[in-house]
């Protein structure tokens, strides 16, 4: 049997790779930060006996490990990158680190509104000075994380614009690198909710806004966790809506006359990419190159099979599809 070089007509499955290197070198950064951070605020948060302290420690304590895990499934999807055995390549690897991160994340919320209701009913003596210096410290750690993690870029595109994405259709959602936003965005919150319960006991001796800040800061981070979860677990189920992308693949595929666009499938494969089945009915085929070429205009739509139906019985209506 004649071998023949098909190179032109196979896909690549490395979708994003380039870009998550970046994301994975920051992300590595932020995990060295973390961790020395962390250490230094659990000894100060026992010594001192500050729940807001304590929390922010063990919170900071939960990214160090989550960050290690969104850095290692960076290399991971690139390692593997080129791996037969993932059909469509790994660019869910860095959902699944996401959804994992938010499971993590709802862990901590629920043991923080335990553990500061626990202090609501039982108080601790809690050293104000030497507390609020090591949250300061926190706090700034975890500015610095934020801004290596790329800044206000990443937490305007993942936390604040998820409708807007879903109408267009082509956004670059990387939950794995959202995810590491979300855990140094609630390290800052708890940082801040630590100094605000802090000055109040130094200022006016209100030593129930310690636990109580601890509360807000776990229903506020379950909140985050859950949105986390729930947008990730659609990656990997593929259950987001691509309705503004079919859209855009109809209009195409049905500009020509006697086309008819009998099944659709759009599914992401990584966090910029997506991939489709299309299946047309016509009698009059074009070349499949001729489809291709004008489907590649789509951003981010990366991987396109196309399936032709015959249909013989089929006329071309006189001024149009039929």
């Amino acid at each position: 049997m004649d071998t023949h070089d098909l190179s032109a007509w196979q896909h690549g499955h490395d979708f994003g790779t380039a870009a998550e290197r970046r994301a994975e070198r920051r992300t590595r950064w932020v995990v060295a930060l973390t961790f020395t951070a962390m250490v230094i605020e659990l000894i100060a948060g026992w010594l001192t006996g500050s729940m807001a302290l304590l929390a922010d420690g063990w919170h900071m304590a939960t990214h160090a490990g989550a960050l290690g895990v969104a850095a290692y499934a960076y290399h991971f999807a690139r390692r593997h990158a080129g791996n037969p055995r993932y059909t469509f390549g790994t660019g869910k690897v860095t959902a699944l680190a996401g959804y994992s991160s938010a499971l993590f994340l709802g862990a901590v919320a629920v043991w923080m509104a335990w553990e500061s209701m626990t202090r609501l009913r039982a108080p601790v003596e809690i050293h104000y000075v030497e507390a609020m210096i090591v949250a300061c410290f926190g706090l700034a750690v975890n500015l610095a994380s934020v801004w290596l993690l790329g800044g206000g870029r990443h937490a305007h595109g993942h936390e604040h614009d998820h409708s807007h994405d879903r109408e267009r259709g082509h956004a670059h959602v990387d939950h794995n690198l959202r995810a590491a936003y979300v855990h140094v965005l609630a390290d800052a919150l708890t940082s801040v909710l630590a100094i605000v319960a802090l000055g109040g006991g130094m200022l006016f001796g209100w030593a129930f806004l310690d636990p109580l800040m601890g509360i807000v800061g776990a229903f506020l981070i379950g909140r985050w966790a859950w949105s986390l979860a729930r947008d990730a677990a659609g990656v990997l189920l593929d259950a987001e809506d691509h309705g503004a992308i079919a859209a855009e693949i109809r209009r195409i595929v049905e500009a020509e006359p006697d086309h008819e666009l009998a099944d659709l499938h759009v599914w992401r494969v990584g966090p910029a990419s997506r991939a489709c089945i299309v299946s047309l009915v016509t009698h009059a085929p074009l070349p499949l190159e001729t489809y291709r070429r004008r489907l590649a205009g789509i951003a981010g739509l990366d991987h396109v099979t196309i399936e032709i139906n015959h249909c013989r019985s089929c006329h071309p209506a006189a001024g149009g599809k039929n």
